[in-house]
């Protein structure tokens, strides 16, 4: 499979006229820069609190069902990396205190990449118990995603199709 091409200029690239350019990578990789998808999920997620998660995972899911419903499998794959996101998101924000998991700034050499750099590990379960609710919320809508029989056929389409 191949992976992740941050070096592409996603803001003016349109994957869904070019899906061939769309590596699936792995976890949550693009979610944040993949359109046209960014812009028509983004504004639906959201995890304050229990209520507001179920109807964010609702309306993703919702999506993320429409992309399957039009062959589209860069949209329903992106629906489903944003329910990841709800997940492990709102679980950071249960686990630590303002969803920081580290001590301090990351060092100016080493921004961009993930891990503690150096630096202290915050106490965990000092978070938002509200988060966790939603967390399980968005966990359940993401393994109902990544299980959807017609997900995992449009993927496995896509692989042979683009690898």
């Amino acid at each position: 499979m191949k992976t992740f091409d941050y070096s592409l200029n996603y803001e003016d690239l349109n994957l869904r006229k070019h899906p061939e350019l769309y590596a699936i990578g792995r976890g949550e990789q693009g979610v944040l820069t993949v359109e046209p998808y960014k812009s028509e999920i983004l504004p639906f997620w959201r995890f304050k609190n229990e209520e507001i998660a179920k109807e964010s995972s609702k309306k993703i899911f919702d999506l993320f069902l429409e992309y399957l419903n039009n062959d589209d499998f860069v949209g329903a794959d992106m629906a489903r990396k944003f329910l990841q996101m709800g997940y492990t998101r709102a679980k950071r924000y249960a686990n630590y205190k303002g969803g920081k998991k580290y001590e301090g700034p990351v060092p100016d050499d080493k921004k961009g990449q993930s891990g503690a750099h150096g630096r202290e590990e915050k106490e965990r379960g000092t978070g938002d118990p509200e988060k966790e609710k939603a967390s399980k919320i968005f966990k359940a809508k993401w393994d109902e995603a990544r299980n959807h029989p017609e997900y995992k056929r449009q993927k496995e389409r896509f692989i042979v199709k683009f690898k």
